[in-house]
């Protein structure tokens, strides 16, 4: 008996083509195909005798789900999912320190973004205060600056063994400012020891700016106004210093020492401007008696303080022990700055020079300041030691009547 062309001696696997056993689109490359001949869509055997090729069941499945199959390689293997694990070795390694500083850097960033975030928002809102607390932020940072600086310049000292006289102009005058400096803060320290003596002290710094403040904190408005004060009450003392070099005229004993102090405070008086000749033909007046440093009265030497603006109110002996430290300082710097040169500086530090030496340089120009320097330079290089009552005299005999200055 002839078997049909359509039967397969070998039956099919229960529930192959239900709607439960039919594999997803996703998991068909997953799904063992099994390998019996004769699968979907093939056309049946013309006989027993047919010569045709036998049908290819993973071409009847890449039909039925129009996608290509690829058959398993091994049916007798089930298959399996491959994992491949990572190379440890590329991955990198952080070391604790470098975990720190990422976060450091991760932290200093967001209080970056907060704090220009607050910033705007001040500016907003509270458009009067945001200057002032910009102000006190920046004077917050300058004065820092000044500290680091300060430490340097003073390490580099005990390294190397130098003494403040040998230090360059503008460290010397760097160390010099920031001691005033420290000491009036250190005044508000003291102040704000108490409790809640804080918020006292903000609102005295709010009302006194100018006696309780340095110059970082000043506003450019604040810093002319304050110095043009600053000169009005040192300039308060110049009538009370000459009156005193007149009166000291007779007690002179050099006839020719007596006419020149009589022709420059004649001079003087009718507003001419001394010059440089002029002052240094009486250096030997104020070496000794009656002009030198330690033949001063107590009312010249508070005159003098004041207009070196000084506390008048200390003892005799503090009040010239204080007068000849301050001028020896000058007297350092001026040499200093003899060495690196009048053109060398800035504007402003032309201007800070001319106004420490008693001249009111906020309202000249910057060649009538470099010229008054130079002036100064001159005499005070002329200069001895003991002949430093001259120097401090003359923060009055050449700033009284140069130009711009006489109102």
């Amino acid at each position: 008996m002839l078997v049909s062309s359509c039967q397969h001696p070998t039956p099919w696997p229960r529930g192959f083509y239900s709607s439960a056993s039919r594999p997803s689109r996703l998991s068909v490359a997953r799904v063992r195909i099994p390998q019996w001949p004769g699968l979907l869509l093939q056309p049946p055997f013309s006989g027993l005798g047919s010569t045709a090729t036998p049908p290819d069941p993973i071409a009847g499945l890449s039909l039925l789900f129009k996608r290509p199959l690829q058959p398993h390689p091994t049916p007798d293997v089930p298959s399996r999912r491959i994992f491949h694990r990572p190379d440890m070795s590329s991955k990198l390694h952080l070391s604790p320190k470098a975990d720190v500083k990422s976060l450091i850097s991760y932290v200093a960033a967001k209080t970056k973004v907060i704090n220009g975030k607050y910033h705007r928002f001040l500016g907003r809102h509270f458009p009067r205060f945001y200057v002032l607390y910009t102000i006190f932020m920046k004077g917050l940072q300058m004065f820092w600056a000044d500290a680091k600086k300060a430490r340097r310049i003073k390490t580099n000292m005990w390294k190397h063994n130098i003494k403040f006289h040998q230090l360059p102009y503008r460290e010397m005058e760097h160390l010099r400012q920031f001691r005033r400096d420290v000491t009036k803060c250190l005044f508000l320290g003291i102040i704000s020891i108490p409790p809640f003596a804080n918020y006292l002290v903000f609102l005295l710094m709010y009302l006194f700016p100018r006696q309780l403040l340095i110059q970082h904190f000043w506003t450019p408005k604040q810093q002319i106004d304050f110095l043009d004060i600053y000169h009005a009450l040192r300039k308060q003392s110049h009538p009370e210093i000459l009156c005193y070099l007149e009166k000291v005229i007779p007690l002179i004993s050099d006839a020719g020492l007596r006419w020149h102090m009589t022709e420059l405070c004649t001079k003087i008086q009718h507003g001419t401007h001394p010059t440089v000749h002029d002052i240094l033909a009486l250096r030997q007046c104020f070496s000794n008696h009656p002009l030198g440093m330690n033949q001063l009265h107590a009312l010249q030497m508070k005159a003098l303080s004041r207009a070196m603006l000084l506390t008048p109110h200390l003892p005799p002996f503090l009040l010239r022990r204080r007068l000849n430290t301050h001028m020896a300082v000058i007297h350092q710097l001026d040499k200093a700055l003899a060495k690196l040169g009048v053109g060398q500086l800035t504007l402003q530090e032309v201007k800070s020079a001319c106004y420490l030496r008693g001249l009111n340089s906020t309202h000249i120009a910057e060649e009538k300041c470099r010229t008054w320097l130079g002036e100064w330079l001159q005499i005070s290089c002329s200069l001895k030691e003991a002949e430093l009552s001259l120097l401090l005299h003359n923060v009055v005999l050449l700033s009284v009547n140069y130009i711009g200055t006489r109102r």
